[in-house]
């Protein structure tokens, strides 16, 4: 299976990583749980997976952000190390590939990158870079306190 990636060609390209105090399948389940994302990310209204759990490529899910519904299909599939979806949304072809990483002493570093692309993107990169940017950062530091909270109270126990 090959590798898919990003589109490097793309007007707008944000590549961030965090680094998370809970262990991978922690991290993993958490990402992976589609309808429960609204649980843990503000930014995130609603979202649900289209035909069951997320299994592989073709499994899609639709889910809204800032006034905006999205259907994303999956492209590639490693079960507790990386997942990459796509799909279009009111003009713009996004690309985005997540990984978990075991970063020692049972955390774990999750990457995001994403590609925009489409003539509504080609009209205002910079602001759709600039909000891009801000997304993917909230949405690492929710995913970050949400998997450090639950794995503190699950030691805790």
């Amino acid at each position: 299976m090959s590798t898919q990636t990003i589109d490097t060609t793309a007007p707008v390209i944000v590549r961030l990583a965090t680094t998370v105090d809970a262990p991978a399948a922690l991290v993993w389940a958490l990402h992976t749980d589609v309808e429960a994302w609204p649980r843990w990310n503000p930014d995130i209204e609603q979202a649900r997976l289209d035909g069951g759990p997320l299994t592989g490529p073709g499994a899609s899910f639709g889910w809204r952000t800032h006034g905006l519904d999205i259907t994303s299909t999956v492209r590639e599939l490693v079960p507790g190390r990386r997942i990459v979806w796509g799909g279009p949304a009111n003009g713009v072809e996004g690309v985005h590939v997540w990984s978990f990483e075991p970063a020692g002493d049972g955390r774990v570093t999750v990457r995001t990158e994403e590609s925009w692309s489409g003539p509504a993107v080609e009209a205002m990169p910079e602001a759709l870079e600039q909000a891009l940017r801000e997304s993917l950062e909230r949405w690492l530091d929710h995913l970050r306190a949400t998997a450090e909270s639950a794995h503190l109270a699950a030691t805790a126990r």
